[in-house]
């Protein structure tokens, strides 16, 4: 299931005419995007004017979170029907920064997944460890952990998909590099923990495992040639345009 997925993680980085202004020109590259599944997640307060600006094109939709019920008092949060409402595709899921400044729990996360496998949505999934447990020798521990945390109990349908993003924290906004094998080993890991939750056709044909971490036009190529990385997640290099379209372009080619 080797296919380009990228998706756009906009963070609280930009104000209202800023994330227009983005949409509009990556829209305006879409043209060439013919072969890359390519997913943009604005604040909640633009997703509706970014969807007006990207409709008519092949660039989906994406929500940075949302909560684990349909609807209640629930002070601040947004439904995930109300996102499918608003044509979101994906939506975001266990981040290490709600993990890390928001006390987000594994319990937590696991009812988002839970509930969006019950609507038309994709999760994608965010795991990865901190640069102390990596230090301690605790990153397949983590990773299995989070895993877990989240899907045991879960299964998919036949129309039900799901995305693991795999982000290190340590190298998240930090513009370091990690070796491209080292990358694929982490996902082979990713797999085999998917295999002993879901039967092997499901991990096969409806999960796919994506890299998040100081992605960028240099080094997305080395990513994205590895054979499980499906796809990457991109923060502060998708608040430029240029840049996006270039990670875009280079994947492309692979």
């Amino acid at each position: 299931m080797k296919n380009s997925l990228i998706i756009a993680n906009w963070k609280m980085k930009l104000n209202s005419s800023e994330s227009l202004d983005l949409a509009k020109k990556i829209k305006k590259a879409s043209i060439k995007y013919t072969g890359a599944e390519v997913v943009l997640c604005p604040s909640f307060t633009e997703l509706a004017q970014v969807r007006e600006i990207i409709k008519n094109s092949d660039i989906k939709l994406g929500a940075q979170d949302c909560f684990w019920e349909e609807k209640g008092s629930f002070t601040g949060e947004v439904s995930p029907k109300v996102l499918q409402d608003y044509n979101v595709k994906y939506v975001l899921v266990g981040h290490s920064e709600r993990r890390q400044n928001l006390g987000e729990t594994e319990k937590m996360i696991h009812n988002k997944v839970r509930f969006l496998f019950t609507t038309e949505m994709t999760p994608v999934l965010c795991i990865g460890e901190t640069f102390e447990q990596r230090q301690d020798g605790l990153k397949d521990v983590v990773l299995t952990r989070q895993l877990h945390s989240a899907l045991n109990g879960l299964w998919l349908n036949k129309s039900d998909r799901l995305v693991i993003a795999y982000e290190p924290v340590w190298v998240i906004g930090s513009g370091q590099d990690i070796d491209p094998d080292e990358i694929e080993h982490t996902h082979q890991i990713i797999r085999q923990l998917l295999y002993d939750l879901f039967e092997d056709k499901v991990v096969d044909e409806q999960i796919k495992i994506i890299y998040g971490g100081s992605v960028d036009p240099e080094n997305v190529a080395k990513y994205i040639s590895q054979p499980t990385v499906h796809g990457v997640l991109v923060g502060g290099a998708s608040l430029d345009s240029t840049h996006f379209t270039s990670i875009i372009a280079q994947t492309k080619k692979l």
